[in-house]
């Protein structure tokens, strides 16, 4: 029964670790910001995902602490990222507003 979940895991990993890459072109290629937001937080996701399941396949605890943490820097990542593409979306607004004028 262990070297089915060994496989199982190993397999799931695999799967994640491609499933990265389309996450990692959206985060570069765009073409909006948004979209770029959202490829990094797919990207912050799996990598937890990935964390998560080495804990489980190597049976050490410390690693679901690590996986926490991550999710917590994660999420105040994109935070920060939104506040950003907010204030240059404002920026630009106010711009076109005072040309229209």
């Amino acid at each position: 029964m262990s070297a089915a979940y060994e496989t199982l895991f190993t397999v799931t990993l695999s799967i994640l670790g491609v499933l990265l890459f389309p996450c990692l072109l959206r985060a570069i290629r765009g073409p909006r910001i948004a979209d770029r937001v959202v490829g990094i937080n797919m990207i912050g996701t799996i990598i937890i995902m990935m964390i998560a399941i080495l804990s489980l396949m190597l049976e050490e605890g410390y690693l679901v602490d690590i996986a926490i943490i991550y999710a917590m820097l994660s999420f105040l990542a994109v935070v920060v990222l939104v506040k950003i593409y907010i204030g240059v979306y404002r920026s630009q607004k106010t711009e076109e507003e005072n040309r229209h004028d």
